[in-house]
């Protein structure tokens, strides 16, 4: 992630900057000369801000954000802005397997595969289908039908790109853009698509929701949240991944409504939230979908608090202000798929478990435990819930945990094997980590009595390996800050050589 420019989005020369100087301060023998150090000082303030303006690239080694301006929107853009279709020399690839959305078909972060995986790699690692230069950013993947999705920025032409690739060797296939201006901060994009057959949704930097037609990329409607409902775009623009459920993709504006169902076929609202949860703020967060009690419900983490509503037309079902983090909630929850659900952040905000339980016909709940950041907490991934355990990267000191349900810790990767805000995921019994700073894949077994690491392979040189994975048929999709990676995994093929 990298820092922005001024406020108003203007950089100033040098000699500007002189001038603004000599015009701002009068000459110093009309002052006394006590007043010549608090000059000095606020010609120092001057200097400062005309180099922050600069938009020059700066390597960056943060391994935690942190905000420097709120984004605003471009009142001049949103709905009004003519969208442009460009073809490319792509094919789709006559490859199966899917990754329609963030976390994958089961929005767990889980995959089975129907081919072995090697569990060896050789020294250079596992073969590298292909490579493909990105716009800063921090945006995962959608895998559909030999064709990977992607939101980019194209910084040169100012504009957002919905990009479709060939799973096969990552030519574009095409590509979508729309003009916006944005900012570096900490990357631009950094949003997942969710696909369908018939459906594409992407939510931009700047909260402007495109649906696509995913074979073809023609528009079928878009929608501006800021413009339509207010929305205040979260610090470090929009994190927010759709989810497509039936005929509606449903998105968290966080404003007016709080959650709103909105047509595949016509971007019309199905329904909305009611006032009495209106204005609780979009956070980085994605909804989690669960079925209690014979209903199923969307959970999402607002910057207010954890609102639950009903699938079929948004009434409130139960909230928890208990859980809320005031920087920025990043993870999603992890439904455990009986009774409990689990949360955990950044900033020292750890981890929490809270039980579900019908009262009087209303679900109410109850917190079962609480974890301290020393124990659990997670600052941008959102944790995996697999057989009767909990893995995660926890921010101190950024290390792979596996927790029981009761919030125990059984074991950690140990010092020698942190990973900072890297993603990670499991495939059949495995576990796929990637380093944030140096691009290294690990490959461990997933299982609750220590960390037994298999490989590991060093195969992106950018940093900031922050993008969620997505995996297909033995492909699996990696990205840096500016490239993304298609790795083969598959058994038969890892003693080949990288194309």
């Amino acid at each position: 992630m990298d820092n922005g420019h001024s406020d108003d989005g203007h950089t100033h020369s040098g000699t500007q900057a002189n001038r603004l100087l000599l015009r701002d301060f009068p000459r110093p023998n009309l002052y006394p000369r006590s007043l010549l150090p608090l000059i000095a000082a606020s010609g120092c303030v001057f200097a400062f801000i005309w180099w922050i303006s600069l938009d020059s690239p700066r390597p960056i080694r943060m391994r935690v954000p942190v905000a420097w301006v709120r984004s605003q929107p471009d009142s001049s853009l949103g709905t009004r802005n003519a969208g442009t279709l460009i073809p490319g020399p792509g094919r789709p690839a006559d490859i199966p397997g899917s990754w329609p959305e963030f976390r994958g078909p089961g929005r767990d972060n889980i995959a089975s595969s129907d081919t072995p995986l090697a569990r060896q790699w050789p020294e250079k690692g596992p073969p590298v289908l292909w490579r493909v230069e990105m716009g800063e950013g921090h945006a995962g993947a959608a895998i559909r039908e030999g064709r990977v999705y992607v939101i980019d920025y194209d910084r040169d032409k100012e504009e957002d790109a919905i990009r479709c690739l060939s799973l096969a060797d990552g030519r574009e296939i095409w590509r979508y853009t729309y003009s916006i201006t944005i900012k570096r901060n900490h990357g631009m994009s950094r949003t997942v698509p969710a696909v369908n057959d018939r459906y594409l949704v992407a939510i931009g930097p700047k909260c402007h929701i495109h649906c696509l037609d995913p074979q073809t990329g023609e528009l079928k409607w878009k929608m501006d949240l800021v413009e339509e409902y207010g929305v205040e775009i979260p610090p470090w623009y929009a994190g927010q991944c759709p989810i497509i459920e039936g005929d509606n993709v449903i998105i968290a504006p966080g404003a007016s409504p709080l959650m709103v169902a909105v047509s595949l076929e016509t971007g019309e609202v199905v329904w909305r939230t009611p006032p009495e949860v209106d204005g609780m703020g979009m956070t980085h967060s994605s909804i989690e979908p669960l079925e209690f009690a014979g209903i199923r419900q969307y959970v999402y983490c607002s910057r207010q608090g954890v609102v639950s509503v009903a699938a079929d037309d948004g009434r409130v079902l139960w909230t928890q202000p208990g859980w809320k983090i005031p920087i920025a909630n990043i993870p999603s929850p992890v439904w455990l798929g009986d009774d409990r659900i689990f949360f955990s952040g950044g900033y020292n905000s750890g981890a929490a478990l809270y039980r579900l339980v019908t009262e009087n016909s209303t679900i109410q709940t109850e917190e079962v435990f609480r974890l301290k950041a020393q124990t659990f907490g997670s600052d941008q991934q959102t944790p995996v819930h697999y057989g009767d355990h909990i893995y995660g990267v926890s921010p101190k000191p950024a290390e792979m945990v596996c927790l029981d349900l009761d919030g125990e810790r059984l074991w950690t990767s140990g010092g020698s094997r942190r990973f900072g805000l890297g993603p990670y995921m499991i495939v059949d019994d495995l576990l796929l980590i990637l380093d944030d700073q140096e691009g290294m894949l690990h490959l461990a077994e997933a299982r609750p009595d220590g960390y037994h690491e298999l490989a590991r392979a060093d195969l992106l040189v950018g940093h900031d390996c922050w993008g969620p994975m997505a995996y297909a048929a033995g492909r699996l999709i990696l990205r840096d800050l500016t490239e993304m990676i298609c790795v083969d995994l598959r058994e038969s093929n890892v003693g080949g050589e990288s194309k």
